[in-house]
């Protein structure tokens, strides 16, 4: 019994300790440093408790190795859920379509997403329209359902924006 309460304990501590540390790598990224300073001292005070645990163990049982990488691997990915759903960011999106698409442009504007408009040629020289867009990376599956709606060949680049200065956020000016 005691060998099972220390695996369960392993497990579910790793969770919390590689959950932290992967929301601590997000905010370290997005050089949200004082933040991911904090994260990590909690991240690491964690980990070191629950290694002396393991480490300390009478037992040599594969289930705590089990235990400590089960706990790691569902931390990874309870992280990546967490960091997905409470930092946001903000996205630039690059979209080239054919000239004939410009009800994709109105759709665009109807749903409030600003969009600046460049006439661009293709490789084969026939002409495009380039459509730049600025917005909060929660807005995206709803602007790609948009997209593929109007031009399901639109190509689509998404870009993490480091910094935005003045311009429009749907329905938030800048």
């Amino acid at each position: 019994m005691e060998l099972f309460l220390l695996c369960i304990k392993i497990f579910f501590v790793r969770i919390m300790d590689v959950s932290l540390g992967t929301i601590r790598a997000v905010m370290t990224v997005k050089e949200k440093n004082l933040t991911a300073t904090l994260i990590g001292f909690f991240e690491v005070t964690i980990w070191f408790l629950v290694v002396k645990d393991a480490l300390n163990s009478d037992s040599n049982s594969l289930w705590i190795v089990f235990s400590y990488a089960g706990g790691f691997a569902t931390g990874t990915y309870i992280g990546g859920i967490i960091a997905k759903k409470f930092i946001r960011g903000k996205l630039g999106i690059q979209i080239i379509i054919h000239e004939e698409g410009v009800a994709l442009i109105d759709a665009l504007r109807e749903n409030q997403y600003a969009v600046s408009v460049l006439n661009a040629k293709g490789s084969s020289g026939d002409n495009k329209l380039l459509l730049f867009l600025e917005i909060d990376s929660n807005h995206l599956e709803e602007l790609q359902k948009l997209v593929r709606s109007y031009d399901e060949k639109a190509f689509v680049v998404v870009n993490e924006t480091k910094l935005v200065q003045n311009g429009y956020f749907r329905g938030v000016a800048k």
